[in-house]
């Protein structure tokens, strides 16, 4: 459970554990300026960057694409947490206005990661285009940050898992949208890119414009000058929150060896007339698996009050999922697997972010502490390049690919079992 070390008397609102239940009006909010950020993480990752480096580097555009989301997942690894450390300690005053902590860097990273995108747009070379990414990953991961520090700052326990689910529909949903902006309704690399800026900026500012966001008075602000040691969470001290970032980092890494290579996939060992249009039926067809578990999932959770069992279970299906695509690398059986896929990933989104709010060490250090958790988001983007690459080229295809995939997810989801402050 999330422990302070002040009375709970002396809390201010920024730290104090919330209780009231947060309305339908304010989780529509998060959930579009989550959508946003997940339209720029997604759709570059799955559709605008292959495009761009196959028509840069044809000859290696598999390398070439590792080699690029690797940066930014690299970058992405060191922003988030540090972000989410300087969010902790934000305590911001203009004249007699007094601003929260965490909505600065929703706007800061919206505004900042739009004009980074703007910059890719313009990218002719494998360099600019790396530089480019990650400085989107960059801005966006301080964006995430923010956002992803809501859930423990304003919703009480009871209802995390609901609201975790409506916040994991974003990243399935962003990619659809991101993917029919960049196919359907606009066309061309560029173009693209400029409409994903667009949309960052017009679903991510009405959530930091018109939600409210405590300040957090200089008294309890975290100290500086401990701010790079303190990205050190003790296993030994926390262990329930070790074990959390170990499961979310293995589920987290089937997820990148598994998603990365799809559009090549489609390709390559498919072979669909139309790998983009195959792409997108795939991403919907995942997207309304989501959508049908993610937000029930979350809710018999809360009602239930147990957590682990519904992660297990949903790392058993993604992993059933992934073994379909080794065993048969056929249409029907992608249509096949995409469906599960999507339902298990929905129980896993809704409830294992709950879960993590609930081994949070300190509500002092929530937005760097989720940061950490964060890193076993991005982490596997840069080691699942590393690792996918060889598989598909050298050490048994795509049914390699996907029967690796089955075994880290089906592990990650098992070590759950590990936590023990949560039933």
């Amino acid at each position: 459970m999330t422990t302070v070390d002040p009375t709970p008397t002396s809390l201010p609102a920024a730290l104090a554990e919330p209780s009231l239940p947060v309305r339908r009006g304010w989780i529509a909010l998060l959930f579009a300026a989550n959508l946003g950020v997940w339209m720029a993480f997604f759709t570059p990752i799955q559709v605008l960057l292959p495009q761009q480096l196959g028509q840069i580097a044809p000859a290696n555009k598999e390398t070439m694409l590792a080699v690029v989301t690797g940066f930014g997942a690299l970058a992405a690894v060191l922003a988030n947490p540090l972000a989410g450390a300087l969010s902790d300690r934000t305590c911001l005053r203009l004249g007699r206005w007094e601003f929260g902590r965490r909505h600065v860097w929703t706007l800061g990273g919206a505004v900042l990661g739009a004009l980074a995108l703007v910059l890719l747009a313009q990218a002719s070379s494998v360099v600019g285009v790396a530089v480019g990414w990650v400085a989107a990953q960059v801005c966006f991961n301080a964006m995430l940050a923010s956002l992803t520090a809501a859930v423990p700052d304003r919703v009480p326990v009871t209802q995390r898992g609901g609201v975790s689910g409506w916040v994991g529909i974003p990243q399935a949903l962003g990619l659809v949208l991101g993917v029919v902006l960049v196919t359907a309704v606009v066309t061309g690399t560029a173009a693209g890119y400029l409409a994903i800026a667009a949309a960052v900026l017009l679903f991510a500012l009405p959530f930091a414009l018109r939600t409210t966001d405590d300040p957090l008075p200089r008294a309890h602000r975290p100290s500086l000058r401990g701010l790079l040691a303190g990205m050190w969470v003790s296993p030994r001290r926390y262990p329930d929150f070790g074990w959390a970032w170990i499961t979310r980092f293995l589920v987290q890494l089937g997820n990148a060896l598994g998603t990365l290579y799809l559009l090549y996939f489609l390709t390559d060992e498919v072979r669909v007339a139309d790998p983009e249009g195959g792409l997108l039926v795939l991403i919907l067809l995942y997207t309304a698996g989501l959508m049908a578990t993610t937000v029930v999932a979350g809710r018999l959770s809360d009602r239930s009050g147990k957590r682990k069992i519904f992660v297990i279970a949903a790392g058993v299906v993604i992993a059933v999922a992934a073994l379909l695509l080794a065993a048969a690398p056929t249409w029907p059986m992608a249509v096949a697997a995409a469906v599960l896929l999507g339902a298990g990933y929905g129980v896993y989104l809704s409830v294992d972010a709950a879960l993590i709010t609930q081994v949070l060490p300190r509500a002092t250090d929530r937005a760097k502490d989720l940061g950490v958790i964060n890193i076993a988001n991005s982490a596997p983007q840069v080691l699942g390049p590393a690792i996918s690459a060889p598989i598909v080229v050298y050490l048994g295809g795509y049914p390699a690919l996907y029967a690796t995939t089955a075994a880290v997810t089906l592990l990650g989801s098992v070590l759950v079992l590990k936590i023990r402050s949560v039933p």
